[in-house]
Order: structure tokens, then C-alpha cells, then sequence
């Protein structure tokens, strides 16, 4: 196989390092009747591994010169699968249910990514990638901290977040300008947060952080008044940090029932 060099376009920093392939792998633990999912397999390092231990392994690449060799490669291997295509439109739901969909995702990319796999939680049955280790903090923070914000709340919402570990920018080819980490991502049950309109849900947790330097009572007063506060019991004193998701959610919902009322 040609070695196939690095495109800045797509964000491509291929992981090398056996040590680190070897560590996702037994954090995913494949088993014989999987099928997993894999976003930007690169020129195959981890593929070949998830290949050979799953029952089906579909890869999604963009990279028009990789697909075609990934192709090649797996021409005679009725249980592999590449899709030459963007994971950002990719119909994940046509592969079917119980998916397990891993990743080493281009950084450029990873935020909407992570957004458009939310619309197929219900196929979904967890997700382990390798993201920038900034994205990772945030994502995993909880409330009250300084990396807590949009991304921790839209996605804590539907999912459970879990750090695995860091991987040194040593480990890709080329490397890249930062740390990153690998996390284990698992579809929350139905229902664990019961939002009554995910848009106003979300148009309300944007609105809080767009200043979130200012207190929950200014940054949202376009939209909540005092007696909106109180009815969910929340401190319009306190900052958008420091209301925690199920709180975000009440006041959604709340919000939402009085303008349906309005109507």
C-alpha cells in the first residue's frame, strides 16, 4: 500500500503508535457479534484490528485516494464494508441497530459530528473516539467548573461522557499541535432527561452562554422572567455555569408550556 500522505484539508493526523492502537482496542473490547462503525479509518491502523474481531465492520471515509485503497485491501472480505462518504451526512440509521462507532475523528470536524450522531442514538450502542483533550474537558465538565458550557450540557443530555486517557501528540503521523484523549460515549435510556422541544432546549442553553460571565438574570432576560426562575426553583443570581442539566431542562420546559398556553 502507497503511503499515503496527510491532507491538511481534512484534518488528517494518522495514529501510528502500536502502544495507543492497542489501548482503544481493549477500551472497545470487540466482540464476534458487532457491528461497528468506524469514522475516518485513515490508512487502516486500527481497521485491520476491528476487522479481523467483529462480526461486520463498516468504515466511512472521505479521503477519495484512502477509500479506494481501503477497498482494495478488503476486496475478498465479505464482512467489511467502506463507504466512500461525509460522516457529517452519512445515513448511520441504513447500517442497522446496536451500533458501536469508533473513531480517531478529525478535530476540525469532531463538534458537528458528535451533534449529527446524536440523531441516531436510538441505533447507537456506544461510541469510543479520539478527540482533542480541550474538547474531551469540556464535554466531561460538570457544573460549577470553567470548562462546563454548551457542549457539556447539549450532549450530557443524551449521553453518558467518560475520559478514558490521553494520547501524546507523538503518537500520530504527522503530529498534531495538541494532546488528545480517547472517550467512551453511551446513549443515555429514553427519557433520562425528558426535554418537552430539544430547539427551544437548545436556543435557551446557546442564549445562556453567549455571556456567560453575566448572571443567568441578564444573560436570559429576553426570554425568563423572575417568576420563570422561581417556578423551577432555580437562583437567576447564579451564573450559566452553575446550573446543572437537569435545571436547564426544567426551565426549557417551562418556558416552552408557557408559550404553548400563550398561543
Amino acid at each position: 500500500m502507497t503511503v499515503h500522505r496527510a491532507r491538511k484539508r481534512f484534518g488528517q493526523h494518522f495514529l501510528t503508535d502500536l502502544g495507543v492502537i492497542d489501548a482503544i482496542i481493549r477500551s472497545i473490547r470487540p466482540a464476534q457479534q458487532d457491528i461497528v462503525v468506524e469514522i475516518g479509518p485513515g490508512r487502516g491502523a486500527m481497521t485491520d484490528i476491528l476487522a479481523r474481531r467483529v462480526g461486520h465492520l463498516h468504515a466511512v471515509e472521505l479521503d477519495r485516494d484512502l477509500a479506494a485503497q481501503l477497498k482494495k485491501r478488503y476486496a475478498d472480505n465479505a464482512s467489511v464494508t467502506i463507504h466512500e462518504a461525509d460522516a457529517l451526512s452519512f445515513d448511520f440509521k441504513r447500517l442497522g441497530e446496536r451500533l458501536r462507532v469508533v473513531g480517531n475523528l478529525p478535530y476540525n470536524i469532531s463538534t458537528p459530528l458528535l451533534f449529527h450522531l446524536l440523531d441516531f442514538r436510538a441505533q447507537i450502542l456506544d461510541m469510543h473516539f479520539m478527540l482533542q483533550k480541550e474538547v474531551v474537558e469540556r464535554m466531561a465538565a460538570g457544573p460549577g467548573t470553567k470548562a462546563y458550557g454548551r457542549l457539556s450540557i447539549m450532549l450530557g443530555c443524551h449521553l453518558a461522557i467518560e475520559p478514558l486517557f490521553d494520547v501524546d501528540r507523538n503518537a500520530f503521523d504527522p503530529p498534531p499541535a495538541v494532546t488528545s484523549s480517547v472517550v467512551r460515549l453511551d446513549p443515555l435510556p429514553p427519557g433520562t432527561f425528558a426535554i418537552d422541544d430539544q430547539t427551544a432546549f437548545s436556543t435557551l442553553v446557546a442564549t445562556a452562554f453567549m455571556q456567560r460571565r453575566k448572571t443567568l438574570r441578564n444573560a436570559l432576560k429576553a426570554v425568563a422572567q423572575a417568576p420563570d426562575f422561581a417556578a423551577v426553583g432555580i437562583d437567576s443570581a447564579l451564573r450559566p455555569e452553575q446550573i446543572s442539566i437537569a435545571e436547564y431542562v426544567a426551565l426549557a420546559n417551562h418556558l416552552h408550556a408557557k408559550s404553548s398556553h400563550q398561543h
